[in-house]
């Protein structure tokens, strides 16, 4: 996978890409980057990027000419049109299920916007996708596109030592994740569940399974509603009620 990131603040993103997992996936060429100042690509003689809004009002706004260049170079000659990711507030809220989706595709292109926001053109024309990490607003959308970047390429073949983390995970299966423990079995009077000591792994993945169920619905139960819960699962679960009663 290739990711060109369109930033005014390419130092915000550099150090984030070069360090843990994503400098191992890079070493492993599961992906690679480019961070795109989109200033050097301003028409305006003071290399402007943002001018007054028509009609008025608080704030400056990212024009159109700048991005639309810069997307010109960096798709000019290609053979498939990338995925073009806006980082806005206004984009639909991120979830697990659209990592997965981005993480199919060979070429993303994430657009950080600053200021008030994007000239309405940039949206219309050229943006596939508008996504929001969540309902706050930050200063920029580099923030955004290092979660972005971080969930999808965890994904990728060879980005991860362990195959089986990234479908472990909470949100891969449908369900937040299960307790993880490690050594020592007893600390401070504090055991591991006799069941993980066992060597059993049938009723280990059982325990999990359950433990699954019971923290999503204590914590998320709106996952619940989402999820197809097999006949067992639903056993567990009022079994998990039950306990509460």
């Amino acid at each position: 996978m290739h990711i060109d990131v369109l930033t005014l603040f390419p130092e915000m993103i550099e150090g984030v890409l070069n360090a843990s997992i994503l400098k191992r996936a890079q070493d492993n060429a599961a992906f690679n980057y480019n961070l795109v100042n989109f200033r050097d690509y301003s028409a305006n003689k003071h290399s402007k990027v943002d001018d007054y809004p028509y009609g008025g009002g608080a704030g400056m706004v990212l024009t159109p000419q700048p991005v639309f260049d810069t997307l010109d170079a960096l798709t000019s000659g290609g053979q498939t049109k990338p995925r073009v990711v806006l980082l806005s507030p206004q984009g639909e809220p991120y979830q697990q299920s659209k990592a997965e989706e981005l993480a199919e595709e060979d070429h993303l292109v994430l657009i950080c916007g600053h200021y008030e926001g994007y000239d309405e053109r940039i949206r219309e024309h050229l943006v596939t996708d508008e996504i929001s990490i969540g309902d706050y607003v930050l200063t920029g959308g580099e923030l955004g596109a290092m979660v972005l970047i971080d969930s999808v390429v965890r994904l990728l073949p060879d980005a991860l030592g362990n195959k089986e983390s990234a479908a472990e995970d909470s949100f891969s299966s449908g369900l937040l994740e299960h307790p993880h423990y490690t050594r020592p079995a007893d600390f401070r009077g504090m055991k591991v569940p006799e069941v993980l000591l066992s060597g059993d792994h049938a009723k280990i993945a059982e325990w999990r399974r359950e433990a699954s169920l019971k923290r999503t619905y204590e914590r998320r139960p709106d996952m619940l509603v989402k999820e197809n819960l097999t006949e067992k699962d639903g056993e567990l679960l009022r079994k998990i009620q039950q306990n509460e009663d």
